[in-house]
């Protein structure tokens, strides 16, 4: 059994179908031996963004995401203290609270994650990205 953390770029790419999203993470996502996590983190950063406006196009998305989530057979990982410890104890330069999250929930969940996003390979990470 495999199992990943996929970052919230590589969540709305798959939900919507994107090219953005590399085929090769596609078709590890579909794996029936892959399990994926989606961050409560994720779901916070696209109803925030909703709400400021920086994603005017997913109002639909953010009404039921969790219920989206559930019915790509996508796993909800919960924020803890823990992480959320971590994530305050990580090093800067990193300001986007978001991405910190998804980092120590990554580290302390040893969940590979599936993202674009080069920031994270310097706190020790396992990025996995075509």
């Amino acid at each position: 059994m495999s199992r990943y953390l996929l970052d919230t770029h590589a969540l709305l790419w798959w939900l919507d179908g994107s090219s953005k999203l590399p085929g090769s993470q596609r078709r590890l996502l579909t794996k029936a031996t892959t399990v994926t996590f989606v961050s409560a983190v994720s779901v916070w950063e696209i109803v925030t963004k909703v709400r400021i406006g920086r994603l005017k196009d997913r109002r639909n998305l953010a009404d039921d995401l969790g219920g989206t989530v559930a019915s790509h057979g996508f796993t909800e990982l919960p924020i803890t203290f823990a992480h959320a410890q971590r994530a305050g104890e990580l090093p800067d330069p990193l300001r986007d609270p978001f991405d910190r999250i998804l980092i120590a929930q990554s580290l302390l969940e040893s969940l590979p994650i599936i993202s674009a996003d080069e920031a994270f390979d310097k706190y020790g990470v396992v990025r996995v990205w075509a």
